[in-house]
């Protein structure tokens, strides 16, 4: 039986979970998946700034962790943290390896998702209906979901850490099972069972309850402990996924089944880089507390195209805030978004359209609630005597986010009354697309670092 257990669901997911799961789980791999689209164009952003960057932040806090568990535990560690930028990730891992006193660990980075140079001004986006040529923003990085069959490869080779970039998220679990049991590349029935397994693992503790939970509807115990996921993967391609004991959250048929449809557009023909995997055919049964055991997927022949992520970037985000209190707060915050409203069209020029909100209903004086919501507990039974504005813009200029942020601390001596707390903020931002591009234009490599 194979053991596989998930450190990770997305690129800041928590710690502590992943370290008990190498430290109590009997793990034979842990995966850590940490890329979205939004995180894979910040890395190439990041990467365009320094050349030396473009991976996952935490990377460093996280190696240093898991490594010495890793090693004492025999655990070989699969992770997309390398994001756009997995050669610098992996000779940071074996550095920090080295430093630890474990030299001996085989690090290893997987390329080919970057195609970038694949793409140009004729390149299809799907969502848009229009080419690459017929944006604004320029292009910065762009990425194909590779599969299973580029991790393999330095699993063959003995590599204990393996770091990719835009890897499918269940191609990640995938991997370990087709090398474990031996699964061709065209096993379809095994590949679509794994993939079901991997989707199942993919979000960490959405599966043990985290995202499930919503109070008085779905209940769930102690969940600022929620454990991790791991499954025991039989070579038939069933498995049974559970947590460590004693750990928050919970494994049930209802959570399950909420990940099972999680991202999912059709349960019947869920696309891979691996396989189309056929999830309509899938058992499952509780077979006791925290072990729900699953079977049944299908699998049919793999795409012929795979799907690419196209990151551009998106100018920069301004976000002005300011807050109102007293009677008629609500009110006064709303004559004051409208004057901004206007002061950015008529004065300054400026024609990108604006976000409007009132934000924090009672997040200034607590003490205003009415007796009757006190005994209620509910902030939102209160005399609304305070709340706050947010005005945000996004511009590929990055003069016009200055004027907007100008323009909202103006607030506090122009009016309306009562307005004070000024905030804010002009972050660079990313946009991304899909495209498709023909799977034998995409060619995958690893490398182990000695």
């Amino acid at each position: 039986m194979l053991r596989i257990g998930t450190g990770a669901g997305f690129s800041a997911d928590r710690l502590d979970p992943a370290v008990d799961l190498i430290t109590r789980g009997n793990l034979d791999y842990i995966i850590f998946e940490c890329i979205g689209e939004r995180t894979l164009a910040f890395g190439h952003r990041d990467r365009m700034q320094d050349p030396n960057n473009g991976y996952n932040p935490l990377l460093a806090r996280r190696f240093r962790a898991i490594l010495p568990l890793c090693q004492a535990n025999q655990t070989k560690v699969i992770t997309n943290m390398g994001v756009a930028n997995p050669e610098a990730a992996a000779k940071r891992t074996k550095a920090i390896a080295t430093e630890l006193g474990l030299a001996n660990l085989n690090v290893a980075w997987v390329s080919g998702d970057d195609v970038s140079h694949l793409i140009d001004d004729q390149t299809e986006l799907l969502e848009l209906g229009c080419t690459v040529g017929d944006l604004p923003q320029p292009l910065i990085g762009a990425n194909a979901y590779i599969g299973m069959d580029a991790i393999c490869p330095a699993l063959v080779a003995g590599a204990d850490i393996i770091i990719t970039g835009r890897v499918a998220d269940p191609s990640l679990f995938l991997a370990p099972m087709a090398h474990r049991y031996g699964w061709s590349s065209n096993d379809w029935q095994r590949l679509g069972s794994g993939t079901l397994i991997g989707h199942l693992l993919e979000c960490a503790a959405q599966v043990t309850g985290g995202y499930f939970a919503d109070p008085g509807f779905k209940d769930v115990s102690d969940l600022a402990y929620v454990g991790f996921p791991l499954a025991e993967v039989h070579e038939d391609g069933s498995a049974v996924i559970t947590k460590l004991p004693d750990t928050g959250g919970c494994v049930t048929l209802q959570t399950v089944k909420e990940q099972l449809l999680y991202e999912i557009h059709d349960p019947s023909a869920y696309s891979t880089p691996d396989v189309v995997a056929d999830f309509s055919t899938a058992q499952l049964s509780q077979q006791a507390p925290d072990r729900v055991a699953i079977s049944g997927a299908r699998g049919e022949r793999r795409p012929e195209r795979l799907k690419v992520t196209v990151s551009f970037k998106g100018g920069y985000l301004a976000e002005g805030e300011i807050s109102y209190a007293g009677p008629g707060a609500a009110n006064r915050a709303q004559l004051a978004g409208q004057i901004i409203a206007e002061r950015m069209r008529h004065v300054h020029q400026i024609e990108e359209d604006l976000r409007v909100d009132l934000i924090g209903v009672n997040a200034l004086h607590r003490t205003a609630l009415h007796k009757s919501a006190k005994e209620d507990s509910s902030p939102y039974q209160s005399t609304h005597e305070d709340v706050r504005l947010r005005v945000a813009l996004r511009s590929l200029e990055r003069e016009a986010g200055e004027v907007l942020l100008w323009e909202v601390e103006s607030l506090l001596c122009c009016g309306p009354a009562g307005g004070g707390g000024f905030r804010g903020r002009l972050t660079p931002s990313v946009v991304t697309h899909s495209a498709f591009l023909a799977r034998e234009q995409i060619s995958t490599h690893f490398e182990v670092i000695s």
